[in-house]
């Protein structure tokens, strides 16, 4: 947990998951909920996410919350979700996908109908990554919020 006294600026980063639409809601939360425990996992600093912890006036504990404002945005198909992962691979920048290939049965028919498919034509359900707001901007502001 981070001191409140030391937090950075919450506009200097943020986490920005992009969901095609074309993929069934329910499809999504669940793609949006492994790549974000995937991405935290994947941060070699999990300090510089700056997670708080919340007390409610009962004293309740509402705990790992980030500092850091979480954008989700949406994309028209998958090859415009390729497009920002071919930017966040270029740019060496913390990310997590999700594809159709990781829907099917177990763990290890998930890996294995992963292995067997070509990049090109994996369907991308969504992306999300963490990093400088001006940076991620530069390839995401193309997109519009998911209502």
């Amino acid at each position: 947990m981070t001191e409140l006294s030391t937090l950075p600026d919450e506009n200097t980063k943020r986490f920005i998951a992009v969901l095609n639409k074309k993929v069934e809601m329910g499809r999504l939360y669940n793609a949006l909920g492994h790549m974000t425990a995937g991405l935290v996992a994947h941060i070699n600093n999990p300090e510089s996410l700056c997670f708080l912890q919340y007390t409610d006036k009962d004293g309740g504990v509402h705990p790992a919350i980030s500092h850091f404002p979480f954008i989700v945005l949406k994309a028209d198909n998958s090859n415009k979700i390729r497009k920002v992962r071919e930017e966040l691979l270029q740019r060496d920048i913390p990310f997590t996908d999700f594809t159709d290939t990781m829907i099917v049965g177990s763990s290890a028919a998930q890996l294995n109908a992963t292995s067997e498919t070509p990049e090109q034509d994996l369907e991308y359900f969504g992306i999300c990554m963490f990093g400088d707001t001006n940076i991620l901007k530069e390839f995401t502001g193309k997109f519009s919020l998911f209502k």
